[in-house]
């Protein structure tokens, strides 16, 4: 964390990571505050960007989307302009989940959640291998998902 937090803040962030649907005075009870002050801190920690949002946790299996690959992307370049164009098409892909710009033997790291292989495979030809700059892919794909947290 940082100097700027004490521990009611992060006890805050706890909380609210857990349960984003918790009142402030189930909040302000949980951490041993007053309700005026928990909620003063909890609006501070939104507006400094601490708490970015709120949403749902969906529960992927339920809606049809069990199979996770991983699918490391090389690029032809990697310019910043060629890096911009490929993060920026990338956002348009809804069954990539999540992506991360990697240093190593490849360039990015892929999530890619789809219903089944052969779905996988129609949008890894289709959508993830058209991406721009793409030059070359390797997908691992995943037997079971042990952890999945959210921070």
């Amino acid at each position: 964390m940082t100097d700027e937090l004490d521990t009611y803040d992060t006890a805050i962030l706890k909380a609210v990571s857990a349960n984003g649907r918790i009142t402030v005075t189930d909040l302000a009870e949980r951490i041993n505050l007053s309700k005026s002050p928990t909620q003063t801190r909890l609006r501070r920690l939104e507006k400094a960007g601490y708490i970015r949002g709120y949403t749902a946790q969906l529960n992927p299996i339920k809606l049809g989307l069990a199979h996770i690959a991983f699918v490391e992307v090389k690029l032809d370049d990697t310019r910043e302009k060629a890096l911009k164009s490929f993060n920026e098409a990338v956002l348009l892909v809804p069954e990539i989940e999540q992506c991360h710009m990697i240093a190593g033997k490849f360039d990015y790291l892929l999530k890619v959640r789809t219903s089944d292989m052969q779905t996988y495979r129609r949008i890894l030809g289709e959508r993830v291998s058209a991406l721009p700059h793409v030059a070359h892919t390797s997908t691992h794909v995943v037997m079971e998902a042990v952890k999945e947290e959210a921070i």
